[in-house]
């Protein structure tokens, strides 16, 4: 390399001048340009902040559209809902007396809403006419200024107002959120990146951002964020909640703690949805929740309800059983007889309840009931599927029994009935619901398609036998159709949710349907229905650690509702059982295999009574035989009666005895004693 190369010529700079060069001679200077003095830093940002927010003209509109909202909340006071309360408590009602009251009630609740609205509007208006008097007043006199001034102060109230949402600024805004250790997440920053993720979610395109509306910002609700979305046009809402999961996916959330459900408000249409993200990736994690029904000394089944558990955001939620009957389905080990527990429980407590208990599994589960059941059938054998049916007709004709009843109640007495209907009166005096549990039925009907039996309504001399199972399923569902309006329940459960152990025909008289976790979108399908799954009920995205989380489906407006149902376990149960025998008891309704099993147990506790007492008599008289006159006297009743009572106790008579050396007729210490040993 040469030495060029390697030591490149430099070149040197003169200094730079100290002081600024004298003006040349000869020049004129038009114009000299001042140095600008910057301006605050304060005053910078404001200015930024104006341009970056589009001079807080959005802030001003949707100021203005909230100032309306809050007027339109003042002017209706919630009267509207109380107006809907009273008419539901009148449809609801079945009493002539107590409709006329609510009727009453009603029509008050209308007057006030009357006047109300007039103080409200006549306050608005002149309020209203004060400042646009006012202002028109200022604008004619006083020019340009004060136009200015009145353009200006109305454009900062409203951007003033429009600053939040009622949620953080920068939701508002649709800007970032500041972050905060202590407060939740909400996962989307704004309006704005909450209308990407549904986007992203495929639910609406691109193109229809700007269709798609966030009525009333984000909020927070309990444990979490909701809002109220409005679709584009045409778009209805459960093809929206149909993608569940693509909306968790692009919120980075799990399905289980998203709710995403049709807008069932009556300011609502089929075009908006309702969307709550919890918190917590698991909104149910907690501690064991115990039920209410553990200590209540009675329960009203009718009036109370089923008291159920609490939903993500930490509501109770109870379930009304009466007119209609329940499936529930669902993975083992996940709480569904822990659910039919509550159900169960709850009747047991309220003593007009009959309960018939048909399991297609014999152990403890069920045991507690045998106490208070009017019929206790345990087993998938063929004999047990027999008797099922036996007593499955004898419920359905003792059903139709009641209903002409009634009928004939209604051309008698038709102020009894003002529905057609039974009601908690009726109810009260030996009408009371009859609630149908029905556990393990996939193994019942397991059992039932390996039985035969004979074709109904053949009545040649040798029937064609078919196999058992449509048998019984015609035969459940019959009872929901025939039994609902005379408060006959179904109560089903099985952990097969499958065709095979979910019939539809079944499926489909069963206006209420619950479902725990389960591993394919297709076997929640089964449980609540294709309509309840395509609008966002989803027992298939719950998590294995979703313990007691269910999915409830009441087939009413609102749609599905996800909860944590509530604890009993099984010492508990047997306690509320007892309770319930007692209160039926007490009220004379213990009826069918309970009253007989009471009845013989009251029978051994006499005959253990009577035993005890004539051992007492051989240890009073120091030896351990005794004769049957010597122990009528001792005892106080007559010889052929003592005799009778042995032996209904099944008390043997030994041929002789030996008193005093003697060999007499005569009971000794070893009969007895045997009897106890068996009682």
């Amino acid at each position: 390399m040469s030495t060029a190369a390697q030591h490149p010529h430099l070149t040197v700079l003169p200094p730079l001048p100290t002081e600024p060069p004298a003006p040349l001679e000869g020049v004129v200077v038009e114009k000299t340009t001042a140095i600008e003095k910057p301006r605050p830093a304060w005053l910078g940002n404001a200015v930024n902040h104006a341009k970056e927010n589009r001079l807080y003209l959005p802030w001003a509109a949707r100021g203005y559209a909230q100032l309306g909202r809050d007027w339109m909340a003042g002017y209706h006071d919630g009267w509207p809902h109380m107006i809907r309360t009273a008419e539901n408590a009148i449809a609801e009602s079945g009493e002539i007396g107590k409709q006329s009251e609510y009727r009453q009630e009603l029509e008050k609740r209308r007057a006030d809403y009357r006047k109300h609205r007039l103080l409200y509007g006549g306050a608005t208006a002149v309020v209203g006419a004060v400042g646009a008097g006012s202002l028109a007043v200022g604008t004619l006199s006083g020019g340009l200024l004060v136009d200015l001034a009145a353009l200006v102060a109305g454009w900062g109230y409203g951007a003033w107002n429009g600053r939040r949402t009622g949620q953080d600024p920068a939701l508002a805004t649709g800007g970032a959120a500041p972050l905060n250790a202590s407060a939740p997440t909400l996962g989307v920053r704004g309006v704005d990146d909450l209308i990407t993720a549904l986007v992203k979610a495929d639910i609406i395109t691109a193109a229809e951002q700007t269709e798609t509306r966030v009525i009333g910002g984000i909020r927070q609700e309990g444990p979490g964020w909701g809002a109220r979305i409005e679709l584009p046009e045409g778009m209805p809402a459960v093809k929206a909640t149909a993608r569940l999961a693509n909306l968790a996916g692009a919120l980075r959330k799990k399905s289980s703690q998203i709710e995403f459900k049709p807008d069932t408000a009556e300011d609502g249409h089929e075009g908006m949805v309702r969307l709550w993200v919890g918190d917590s990736p698991n909104p149910f994690a907690g501690p064991k929740m115990y039920s209410e029904l553990i200590d209540a000394p009675r329960w009203h089944f009718w009036r109370d309800g089923i008291p159920l558990g609490t939903d993500a955001r930490q509501a109770r939620q109870t379930l009304r059983l009466i007119w209609s009957s329940i499936l529930i389905g669902g993975l083992q080990d996940y709480g569904k007889s822990y659910l039919a527990r509550l159900i169960a429980a709850t009747a047991a407590l309220d003593p007009t309840v009959r309960i018939i208990v048909i399991t297609g599994k014999k152990g403890p589960d069920w045991a507690p009931l045998r106490k208070i059941a009017h019929r206790f059938i345990a087993g998938s054998d063929p004999d047990t599927i027999r008797e099922v049916f036996s007593t499955m007709t004898t419920v359905i004709d003792d059903m139709q029994a009641r209903g002409d009843k009634l009928d004939r109640l209604f051309e008698e007495e038709p102020h009894r009935v003002p529905e057609g209907k039974i009601t908690p009166e009726l109810a009260e005096n030996g009408m009371g619901p009859v609630l149908l549990i029905v556990e393990e039925l996939q193994e019942l009907l397991g059992g039932a398609a390996l039985t035969k039996m004979p074709m109904p309504d053949d009545d040649s001399e040798k029937p064609r036998l078919v196999s058992a199972k449509p048998l019984l399923v015609d035969l459940f569902a019959r009872f929901n159709r025939v039994s609902r309006f005379v408060l006959g329940m179904g109560v089903y459960i099985t952990q097969r949710p499958d065709s095979g152990g979910v019939p539809t025909e079944l499926r489909d008289v069963c206006v209420k349907r619950a479902c725990f976790r389960t591993r394919t979108r297709e076997s929640s399908e089964m449980v609540l229905g294709e309509m309840a799954v395509a609008a966002g009920a989803s027992p298939h995205a719950l998590l294995e650690s979703s313990k007691g989380v269910l999915v409830l489906d009441e087939g009413a407006e609102d749609g599905y509702r996800t909860l944590r149902g509530d604890v009993i376990d099984l010492p508990e149960f047997a306690v509320i059982c007892e309770r319930g025998r007692q209160l039926r008891l007490d009220a004379g309704t213990l009826t069918g295999d309970a009253a007989a099993r009471d009845e013989r147990a009251q029978k051994a506790a006499r005959a253990r009574a009577l035993i005890v007492g004539c051992l007492d008599v051989m240890t009073q008289l120091g030896r351990d035989a005794v004769q049957l006159d010597e122990l009528a006297a001792r005892v106080g009743r007559p010889a052929d009666e003592l005799v009778a009572a042995f032996g209904a106790a099944g008390v043997v008579r030994p041929e002789k005895v030996t008193i005093d050396g003697k060999r007499v007729r005569g009971y000794d210490r070893a009969c007895f004693e045997a009897v106890l040993k068996a009682v």
